[in-house]
C-alpha cells in the first residue's frame, strides 16, 4: 500500500497528507495491510503536527463565531446542539460554556475540543 517512512521535513510532511488523503476517497477494509499503514501514517501525522505546529490561544467565543462566519454554521445551528437561551448566552458571554456543550460542539462541528477549553471573560454584569 503507502510507502510509510519518518517525517523529517515539510516536504515529507505533504507527502504523507497526500498518501493518506487517497485512503479517504478508498477507504481500506480494517485489518488489512493498507488500513494499518493507514493508521500508522496517521500517527506520524500527528507527531509531525504535534511537533511544528502550534495551536494558537484561542477564545473558544470567538472560535465559535469563526465557526459561524466561515463554516457555514448558524447560531441557530448552535441553539439546536445545546439550546436556544444558552447559545445566545454563550455568544453574548453571559454563560460559560460547560463540558458538555464543549463535547457537542466538537463532535458535530469537527472543532478541536483545546480550541473551546480555554478560559475567557464573560460580560460584567450590571449592578
Amino acid at each position: 500500500m503507502m510507502d510509510v517512512r519518518p517525517l523529517h521535513n515539510e516536504h515529507d510532511y505533504n507527502w504523507a497528507i497526500g498518501e493518506i488523503a487517497r485512503c479517504f476517497e478508498a477507504q481500506p477494509a480494517i485489518g488489512t495491510p493498507e488500513s494499518d499503514g493507514f493508521e500508522v501514517l496517521a500517527t506520524l501525522i500527528r507527531s509531525y503536527e504535534d511537533a511544528h505546529f502550534e495551536i494558537p490561544h484561542a477564545d473558544p467565543v470567538e472560535v465559535l463565531e469563526f465557526a459561524i462566519d466561515s463554516m457555514g454554521k448558524t447560531q441557530t445551528d448552535l441553539s439546536e446542539l445545546i439550546g436556544r437561551n444558552r447559545a445566545s448566552e454563550i455568544l453574548n458571554r453571559v454563560r460559560p460554556l460547560t463540558l458538555d456543550m464543549i463535547r457537542k460542539i466538537s463532535a458535530e462541528w469537527h472543532i478541536p475540543v483545546e480550541l473551546l477549553t480555554s478560559q475567557y471573560e464573560l460580560a460584567k454584569a450590571h449592578a
